[in-house]
C-alpha cells in the first residue's frame, strides 16, 4: 500500500468485524529516534494462538467472500521493509493488541498518509463503535474520541457530510499543531 494509513483502515476494519466495541488507533512519532509506532488496539473477539501466528499468512483469512487476507502481512512487510517489526497480541473474549514499528530515515518507509480521513471513514461508517485517535510527536499528544464528538453532536449522525469535514479538519489541525511545536 502506498500509505500506512490505508493498512491502518484495513486492520481496524478487522476489529469491526471481531464485534469490538472500542478501537483505539495509536500512532506515536519519535523525530530524534527516526521512529514511528502505530498500533490498533481492539476490545473485539479475541484470536486464538493458533490464529495470531496464521494472521501473519496472507492465505489465510476468516472472510468466506476471499481467500487470502493481505491486511496483516502487508502490513508486516511494510513495518519490516524499514527494520522495523510487527507484533500481535490476542485473547479470546478480550480483543486483539497490532503493533507496527517503523524506521522513518530507512529508503522504504511508507508516509503515513492520511489518518484523519482513515479515522473519519471509521466513524461515520460505525457509528455503534466508539473510536479513539491518538496522535503523538516526541511526547505532545493530541486524542480525538468519538464518544466525545457524539456527546456534542447528539442526534445529528457522524456520517453527515457536513460533520465528516469538520472532525477531518479538526484532527488535521490539531495534529499539525502539536507537529509544529518546537
Amino acid at each position: 500500500m502506498r500509505e500506512l494509513s490505508l493498512n491502518v483502515l484495513d486492520v481496524a476494519q478487522n476489529s469491526v468485524s471481531a464485534d469490538a466495541s472500542e478501537i483505539e488507533i495509536e500512532v506515536s512519532r519519535d523525530t530524534a529516534a527516526r521512529t514511528l509506532r502505530i498500533g490498533i488496539y481492539d476490545n473485539g473477539k479475541g484470536m486464538t494462538e493458533e490464529q495470531v501466528r496464521a494472521v501473519r499468512d496472507p492465505f489465510y483469512t476468516t472472510r468466506t467472500t476471499r481467500k487470502v487476507g493481505l491486511g496483516v502481512p502487508l502490513f508486516k512487510m511494510a513495518a519490516e521493509m524499514t527494520g522495523g517489526s510487527l507484533e500481535i497480541e490476542s485473547a479470546v473474549g478480550v480483543g486483539t493488541k497490532v503493533r507496527a514499528f517503523f524506521h522513518t530515515d530507512h529508503v522504504d518507509f511508507v508516509p503515513l498518509g492520511d489518518m484523519a480521513n482513515t479515522v473519519v471513514t471509521l466513524a461515520a461508517m460505525n457509528e455503534a463503535i466508539r473510536f479513539v485517535y491518538r496522535y503523538a510527536v516526541d511526547g505532545r499528544a493530541f486524542t480525538f474520541d468519538t464518544q466525545e464528538i457524539r456527546a456534542i453532536l447528539g442526534d445529528v449522525p457522524m456520517n453527515d457530510p457536513a460533520i465528516m469535514n469538520w472532525m477531518t479538519a479538526y484532527i488535521n489541525e490539531n495534529s499539525q499543531a502539536i507537529t509544529e511545536v518546537q
